[in-house]
Parts: C-alpha cells; structure tokens; sequence
C-alpha cells in the first residue's frame, strides 16, 4: 500500500535581519498553511508543518530530503509554501529573463534550481505534488528558458501581493552577496552535473499564478488557498489534476491565473488522480 507525506510552509513574516530590514508582513500563509496540513492529515498523509520562524532553509530543506529518502516507488508526497516570492541573478545564464525565481523562507531564500535538484533524489515513480501560493510562481519546479518573454499582466495596484519588492530583492542580495553567490555557484555545478540525468519522480506543480503575474494575500486564506479549498469543496471534488487546476483558475480573476505543468517521468494513472489520491 501506498503512503503518503505532506510538508506544508507559510510564512506571515520573514526574519529582518537577512532581508535587508524588511519583514514582509502578510496576513494569510500561516492559515493557508495549516489548512492544508489538516487538509492531507485528514486524507491519511503523515506531515510537517513550518510556519513562522520554523520555516528556514535548512528546515525546509532537511524535510525534502527526509521524503525523498523515506518515499517509496508510488507513494506521494505534496509539498506547500505559502509566502512571498523573490528573485536572486542568474548567474550561469540559463533563464530568459536573467532571474531564478525564489521562495523568500525565513531566514533566506530557496531558488527553483535548488528545488530542481531535490526533485533527482526521489525514487521512480513517487508522486510529487506542488501548490505554490507565490508571486511568480508559474514554473517553479523546472527550468523553462523562454519564461521571462511574456509581459507582464499584473495591473493591480500593489497592495497585499507576495512577491519582495523589486528593490529590496535586490538590497538583500546586495548585503548577503557572498552568501548568495556562494549558494548559487554550489547549485549551478550540482545542475551541470546532473545535466543529462532524468528526474524519476513526476512532479506536478499547480502555482498560485503564472511567472509573469501576482499572487495576493486575502484574510482568512490568500487568493489562491482559497479558491483550492473551495473547488476541494471538503472532499467533494471527483475530477482530475486538469480539471482541478481548470476549476481553481475559474475561481480566480484574470490578472491571477495558476499555472499546471509536470516535469519528470509521465504517469498517466496519476494524471487522472483525484488530487492528493493516496
């Protein structure tokens, strides 16, 4: 039989110290977060939860590695952030519009690379599902060199988004310079390396928007966490991963449009999944 791990991550806040005097206060990612920690709980999934200060890089990254050691040919795992966005230079030019795009974790910044990398250590066949409700979010889970060429479509007036200014992107890399070139050097050459390596698991991403729009904060849930829990409607949906996803971008405006990709191996089976189908 099958088992199953969820890892949830919301953050109302981000640790001033590291992103420049910044905080990034939000309203909504911790609730977001644990609603769907007692969502998958309530599914049969074992899981972790890390709001607030809990939800560093380290711990984040520790737990993705425990699943991908623990996580066996045709399990599941779902993994959840809530938060802001970011953005750190690509410095080995392999993205269109010069950036990686981050999850801003308390402590620091993860880069989609990084999460790329992780995506290698999983068995085959293990279901991976990611719900990112995050600014830019739209191909966070893989490499795509032409996402910078759409523009952008977030008319909004800036107010509840979950994305770090684009000035305070660049400060905080600014004042943590060789910490961040550091780190992005060490992923670059783990990525050179595995240049030529399939991902065995299949990783679905369903993003909180595309790469070129915004994701918002709401009050008791943002926009994204709640339109997924309306459209779950408790436990009543009985489509597919497609028409989750369809149905979700129908809750939400235009300017807010999450995006479904899948990277890794195909497994039809899982793509005509009720989600979080253990």
């Amino acid at each position: 039989m099958a088992s199953a791990y969820s890892l949830s991550i919301g953050l109302n806040k981000v640790d001033p110290a590291h992103y420049n005097g910044w905080d990034g206060a939000l309203n909504a990612p911790e609730n977001d977060a644990r609603d769907i920690h007692m969502l998958t709980k309530s599914l049969g999934y074992s899981g972790d939860l890390l709001i607030g200060n809990e939800a560093t890089r380290e711990n984040v990254i520790s737990a993705i590695n425990g699943a991908a050691t623990n996580l066996k040919e045709g399990d599941m795992f779902v993994l959840f952030y809530s938060g802001h966005g970011g953005q750190l230079p690509d410095l080995d030019g392999d993205e269109f519009d010069r950036e990686d795009e981050t999850w801003c974790l308390y402590d620091a910044e993860l880069m989609d690379d990084h999460l790329r990398l992780l995506w290698h250590k999983f068995a085959a066949n293990v279901r991976i599902l990611v719900l990112s409700d995050s600014c830019h979010s739209g191909t966070v889970i893989k490499l795509r060199p032409d996402g910078g060429r759409n523009s952008f479509t977030d008319y909004l007036p800036r107010i509840g988004v979950k994305t770090i200014p684009v000035e305070l992107a660049l400060s905080t890399y600014i004042v943590n310079k060789g910490f961040y070139d550091e780190y992005i050097r060490q992923v670059d050459m783990q990525k050179a390396d595995l240049k030529d390596h399939e991902i065995n698991a299949t990783v679905r991403l369903i993003s909180g928007c595309q790469d070129n729009q915004s994701s918002y904060d709401g009050t008791f849930n943002s926009s994204f966490t709640g339109a997924l829990k309306i459209v779950w409607n408790g436990g009543k949906f009985s489509g597919n991963y497609t028409r989750f996803h369809s149905e979700i971008q129908q809750s939400l405006p235009s300017y807010q449009s999450p995006n479904h990709l899948v990277e890794g191996r195909s497994n039809a089976a899982y793509d005509h999944q009720v989600p979080f189908t253990i």
